[in-house]
């Protein structure tokens, strides 16, 4: 027994390494590692050493600066091609992004915050790091509301519990009466949006991923800034592109029932001034 957790300890020690050098800045020292993770210096260096040799580590011979090493994508990426969600929307996300010239998400919820699966870049959309694997909050982004929309009230207010929200921008919902108001309005027409709640410049309109039973899985939006993506005059086109994506994924994973509204019933969203 001691045996065992002793060597439980050890693991998630490592982790704990490989979480410290997925978080803030890129490359860490050794003793960046030891104060982000609560290990002495000897420790902390024996295991950067150690997972260096298994490849999940790499350091910099000049600097002598450690980083997480290119094995880490073959986790990845096995991870990635075998959940399903992310076998079925890989290819619909990525000619909507050539379609709409817009990044295109897939996002699913792990825990109080959403995960993306993917990402594709769209012309008028650029970006200069990878998404997926990222985390972001789920009642400030519009795919975190595509999200929400399967809970009830009360398993939201469950999930992110407060009397407020954190707010990222003057945007930003910050009470759960507001976040109520806009899941209801996210069933009603069937897509949600996010209007520089999160960051500045920015908007998105995204939909829910259903599996066979009904359930809310994931979500899937397009996104870029407020002058590509122009909510003003295109809202209506890109949710009936958005809503119809959505639900091609949604059948591909099994899912039979009704969409919430025709993407041909979505009519101009009168503009409030």
């Amino acid at each position: 027994m001691a045996a065992e957790a002793g060597s439980n300890q050890s693991v998630e020690r490592a982790l704990g390494v490989l979480r410290a050098l997925t978080a803030g800045r890129s490359e860490l020292r050794v003793s960046d590692v030891a104060k982000a993770t609560g290990l002495g210096l000897s420790t902390a260096s024996r295991l950067l050493a150690t997972l260096e040799a298994a490849g999940f580590v790499d350091r910099d011979p000049v600097s002598g600066l450690y980083r997480l090493g290119l094995d880490m994508v073959s986790l990845g990426g096995t991870v990635l091609n075998n959940h399903p969600v992310h076998r079925e929307a890989r290819q619909t996300a990525q000619n909507l992004a050539a379609e709409l010239g817009l990044g295109a998400n897939v996002a699913v919820r792990r825990g109080d915050r959403l995960f993306y699966l993917l990402n594709f870049e769209g012309r008028q959309a650029p970006r200069a790091f990878v998404l997926a694997g990222q985390y972001n909050p789920l009642h400030a982004t519009g795919l975190g509301k595509a999200l929400l929309s399967g809970l009830a009230a009360e398993e939201r207010r469950a999930l992110l519990p407060g009397p407020t929200l954190h707010a990222y921008t003057h945007r930003t919902i910050t009470t759960h009466e507001q976040l109520d108001e806009e899941i209801a309005r996210t069933l009603a027409r069937g897509y949600s949006t996010e209007i520089e709640e999160l960051a500045l410049g920015r908007a998105c309109v995204a939909a829910p991923i259903r599996d066979a039973s009904g359930a809310v899985v994931a979500g899937l939006s397009v996104s870029g800034p407020l002058s590509a993506i122009d909510l003003a005059t295109r809202e209506a086109a890109l949710a009936r592109a958005v809503i119809e994506a959505a639900d091609s994924v949604s059948i591909g994973l099994g899912y039979v029932g009704p969409a919430h509204v025709s993407p041909q019933q979505i009519a101009m969203p009168e503009v409030v001034s």
